[in-house]
């Protein structure tokens, strides 16, 4: 998918944080996405996020959202880091609408708008087994690794996000991915 045929990619308002519909719609799109790429990684029941967390992100400014012709079809949580870092996550693209550019259009969106406010890189976290290989995994490696990401610093979860480590099913290691963003569109 081209630029042209995502309708609209824009940041969710403070205001929008108020809308429960919404927020209900950002989080049930990010839950489903992840229930797949990380089935076998959570204890069962186990959610990605919810409304509370969704909402308290967009409030934040950190939340945007792919529509096309209105319908909601991806969404991105865009944060800076530090002084000279942005991180991308929570990336996820409706599932009927896989490999058309949706999650390729979130990440230039979140590459440009961070350079635009004088970042220098861009990073993300990946969760990955560490006793087996989880095929949504492998492929998403390889799709950052094609798009400029490079794998560098790698870490337990309980380093990282100790509160999460004890929904896991699986032993589990975050993959921090990263990627200077263009001096041009700084």
């Amino acid at each position: 998918m081209d630029r042209e045929n995502v309708t609209d990619i824009t940041w969710l308002s403070s205001a929008q944080a108020r809308d429960l519909r919404l927020m209900s719609s950002v989080t049930e799109l990010i839950n489903e996405v992840y229930e797949e790429a990380e089935k076998g990684l959570w204890a069962q029941g186990t959610t990605r996020t919810s409304p509370e967390e969704v909402e308290s992100f967009t409030r934040a400014g950190e939340m945007a959202v792919a529509r096309v012709e209105g319908e909601l079809v991806g969404c991105v949580r865009i944060r800076r880091l530090d002084g000279h870092t942005g991180e991308f996550g929570m990336l996820a693209a409706a599932p009927e609408r896989r490999g058309t550019g949706i999650g390729r259009a979130l990440v230039r969106f979140a590459e440009r708008e961070s350079a635009l406010r004088g970042l220098e890189a861009m990073q993300l976290e990946l969760l990955v087994p560490r006793a087996w290989s989880h095929p949504s995994k492998v492929f998403l490696d390889e799709w950052y690794t094609r798009i400029g990401y490079r794998a560098g610093r790698t870490g337990a979860i309980e380093d990282f996000h100790p509160q999460l480590a004890p929904h896991l099913a699986t032993a589990c290691d975050f993959v921090v991915y990263r990627k200077a963003l263009e001096a041009a569109a700084r």
